[in-house]
């Protein structure tokens, strides 16, 4: 894969509804992708802990972009199958997540992606606690066979 392509893909990363959470890249590699945000009030549930849904769409989105550094742009990456485990509520000022593929293929994709919370970036020595793990089934479809949605 080409620079240019981690490039795109960082730049389209951010787009849409993570760009509204808040999610940043912060290191993009063949099978790889790390994503981050910075928590703010609104991604918190009624006890102070990050909302699921933040951690589920992070552990998603990464995944996916994980499957999408292993591909060319003639092909789109959709979710086919997601299944996450909360391993303990998720406190801190960050949050990060390392997607990973473990399965390549042409069509079918297999990802995981690990969600940490607390301080810094996941391996940087900073506090960081294990929160959830996520496995994701992605299919990798030709850009020519979607189409949008209508008016």
């Amino acid at each position: 894969m080409s620079n240019g392509w981690f490039d795109h893909l960082k730049r389209d990363f951010v787009q849409g509804f993570p760009a509204y959470c808040g999610f940043r890249v912060k290191r993009v590699e063949h099978g790889l992708f790390e994503a981050s945000v910075t928590l703010r009030p609104d991604h918190r549930q009624q006890d102070g802990f990050v909302h699921a849904g933040v951690i589920a769409t992070l552990a998603d989105h990464t995944a996916g972009y994980a499957a999408f550094t292993t591909i060319t742009d003639a092909f789109r990456i959709l979710t086919v199958e997601f299944k996450i485990n909360y391993l303990r509520p998720a406190a801190g000022d960050t949050v990060v997540c390392r997607g990973k593929v473990i399965k390549p293929g042409k069509r079918i994709i297999v990802s995981e992606s690990e969600v940490y919370a607390g301080c810094g970036s996941a391996g940087s020595g900073s506090a960081q606690t294990l929160v959830a793990k996520a496995m994701v089934t992605l299919t990798a479809v030709p850009v020519d066979s979607l189409k949008g949605p209508g008016p």
